[in-house]
Order: structure tokens, then sequence, then C-alpha cells
């Protein structure tokens, strides 16, 4: 006769919990935010150059008064014995920056509208020179030989181009102080070096497995091109272009202000309220030129700021 088991249940010691280990695995764009986001630089600077994104977009729908418009002449700030053609100081009569002199503008409205123009220049010119020169370095790098030659030959020629002489004779040729004939020097211009770029990053990604093995299965030369090595050498470009957007802003502001760049009459820029508050300095108008250079400083200071974090969240050698 069999001996009767006690159950097992009851008295015997608790069998140890099971617990799973719930693995998340992340790609590399999740990876590079992860990281970009404990960078505490990088993120001030993303948020003050969204905020003045935001301000060029939003901000002249707010503000009361019109960049174009002429104000009605006074002779003296309100309240007060300063002679309104050397410009009235902030926070006089509405103006919470002041108004330039002799056009007693809107300082706060000419700033807001400025970087309007501004911004678009930095950005769109970044934006056409990185397809253009992604394009031309793709190709360059992918194929070699005599396409590799011909190409690098007229890269080597727009490098060698003085920015500052090639733009008075776009302007000259095709339009004083057009704003978009700017954007496109400076897109002409810039495309080389990112063209450079690309190639060297093609140079080495062609020879990698992954790009014998769409050739082994007939895939296009254009298909790899933009859908097999491009999107491996996205980080490198995409930081390049971020700062590039500080370099176009800078550069237009200086060509602006020496009297080459955008016309002032038509579409007010940091660099040429600049260039128009130069002449007051001297008596006294120091809110004139203070507050569109530091529209300038505070939108470079961020770029750089972001394009650090970025340059170190997409390195695939950094560490968590």
């Amino acid at each position: 006769m069999e001996p009767i088991l006690p159950p097992a249940d009851a008295t015997g010691p608790a069998a140890p919990a099971d617990f799973e280990v719930a693995l998340v695995s992340l790609n590399q764009w999740q990876l590079a935010w992860r990281r970009f986001r404990r960078h505490k630089l990088a993120i001030f600077g993303s948020v003050l150059f969204l905020t003045m994104v935001a301000i060029a977009i939003f901000g002249p729908f707010i503000l009361p008064y019109d960049p174009l418009a002429e104000p009605t002449p006074i002779l003296h700030c309100v309240g007060t014995n300063i002679l309104a053609n050397t410009g009235c100081p902030p926070f006089n009569d509405g103006h919470i920056l002041g108004t330039a002199g002799g056009t007693q503008e809107d300082l706060l409205t000419l700033v807001v509208n400025g970087a309007r123009i501004s911004l678009a220049i930095g950005i769109g010119a970044a934006t056409f020179a990185t397809v253009l020169g992604a394009i031309v370095g793709g190709v360059s790098g992918y194929f070699g030989g005599w396409v590799d030659t011909i190409l690098m030959r007229i890269v080597d020629v727009l490098l060698s181009l003085p920015l500052l002489f090639v733009v008075i004779v776009f302007a000259k040729v095709f339009g004083y102080g057009d704003w978009k004939v700017i954007l496109v020097v400076f897109a002409i211009l810039g495309w080389p070096s990112i063209a450079r770029l690309v190639r060297s990053l093609f140079l080495t990604l062609r020879t990698e497995v992954f790009v014998d093995a769409a050739r082994a299965v007939g895939v296009s030369d254009l298909r790899i091109i933009f859908r097999h090595i491009l999107p491996n050498a996205m980080s490198p470009i995409i930081v390049v272009t971020t700062l590039s957007i500080a370099g176009f802003i800078v550069e237009e502001a200086f060509i602006s202000y020496i009297g080459f760049g955008v016309n002032s009459l038509y579409n007010p820029t940091w660099g040429n309220i600049l260039s128009n508050a130069q002449d007051d300095i001297i008596v006294g108008n120091w809110w004139w030129p203070l507050f569109p250079g530091l529209a300038i400083v505070l939108t470079v200071l961020g770029i750089n700021f972001m394009g650090d974090g970025l340059r170190d969240a997409l390195d695939p050698r950094s560490r968590e």
C-alpha cells in the first residue's frame, strides 16, 4: 500500500519568485536623444534658439507697430527734454526697447522683424547648402574616378572665391539689397565644404559589407547612395548644418553692417539695424546697437550650444 503524501502547499517553504527582466532595445536616434537631453547646455541652447525662432514667426503679428511705416515725428521724447532725433530711451511712451534715432521707429519692432530675415537667411542657406553638398559629395565619394575629379575641382574653385566680393557682385547684378539673393549666394558658397565632408564619409562607407550586399542583390547606385549610405552619414552632416546656421547669421550681419547686405528700406535685419545705429552711438544712443547685437549673440550662442550637444550625442563612440 503506497504512503499518502501531505499536500505540498501547506507547510513547505515558499518557492522563490520568478522575476522577468524587461530589456528595451534602443535604436541609434533614441540613444542620441537620451545623450542629448542629458547635455544641459545643449538643452539650454535649443530652448534659446527655438525661442528666437518663435519670436521671429509670431512676434510681428503681436506687436502694434509696422516696421516699415513712417512714424509721426516728434521734437522731444515724451516727458523728457531729450531730443527725439537721437532716439528715445527704453520704456519711453510705451516703447519697451526705446526708439531708433532719426527715424523714431520702435526698436523692439525692428529687432523682432529683423529676426525673420536674419533667421530665414541662416536657416535657408544652411538647408540648401546641406542638400546640394550632400548630393554632390555623395555622388563624388561613391563613384570616384573622373566623376570625383571633376566635382572636387569645382569645389576647389568655389572654395577659393572671396565671400564679400561675390556677395557684392551678385547683389549689384541681381538686385541690390534683396535678402533672397543673399541667401542664394550663401548657399552657393556654403555647399562645397559640406560636399567635402560627405565625400570623405562616403569613401569610408562605400566599402562596408552592407553596401556590397546591396550591390549583390541588384540595388541601383542611386538607391544605395540615398537609402543605404547617406542615412549612415547623417550624424556629422546634422552637426555641420546646425553650426553653419550660426555662421550664416553672423556673415549676413557683417555684410549688412558694411552696407552690402539686405536693404533696410525694405527688410530690417539685425545687421542693417546695427549699420543704421553706428552714427548715433556717439551721441549716447546705446540702446539702438545693444539690442540687435544682443539678439545676434544669444541666437549664435544657442546654436553653438545645440551643435556641441548634437556632436556629443551623435558620436557613436560616446558612452552613456
